[in-house]
């Protein structure tokens, strides 16, 4: 699993807008699959990392929330809320929690197919053979994966 470190890192990154950030968040997500798994074979151990690291942007902008407990005019002043780099890390932090949430809604089997399509790069014949169902199947999941994502986004943002 260690093979995916500098990958993960730079998924993390694009998304937190902090390289610094990204490796913290990664380091985190391989202690917690590490104590979780104590030495136990996982089956799909990519998508677990990712699922993993993901989970923790989610509670780190969570986290990020409760502390805002500033009055609004502190903030405001604050040079340190006025950078772009933030304003986009908090901007993809509150979409990961949202896609998160929007995954969290699917079926198990329809999740896991769009999971292992966008996150492992799986084909659909791989995807099918991985979970013994058909191709077409995979791809209707897929299919359904996205428009959910899309839809929840859509009345979330909106």
């Amino acid at each position: 699993m260690e093979h995916y470190y500098r990958e993960l890192v730079s998924f993390l990154c694009a998304r937190l807008g902090n390289r610094q950030a990204a490796e913290d968040v990664a380091h985190d997500a391989y202690l917690r699959v590490l104590e979780r798994t104590a030495g136990e074979q996982i089956e799909h151990p990519r998508a677990f990392l990712y699922r993993t690291a993901l989970n923790l942007v989610v509670d780190r902008h969570r986290r990020h929330l409760v502390r805002q407990a500033e009055p609004l005019e502190a903030i405001e002043n604050d040079e340190r809320w006025q950078t772009p780099a933030l304003s986009q890390a908090v901007q993809h932090d509150q979409r990961l929690a949202l896609i998160q949430q929007a995954l969290d809604e699917l079926p198990a089997t329809c999740r896991d197919c769009f999971v292992l399509r966008k996150l492992d790069g799986l084909s659909h014949s791989q995807i099918a053979e991985r979970l013994g169902i058909s191709r077409s199947l995979v791809e209707k999941h897929i299919v359904n994966a996205m428009k959910h994502c899309r839809q929840r986004m859509r009345q979330w943002e909106g």
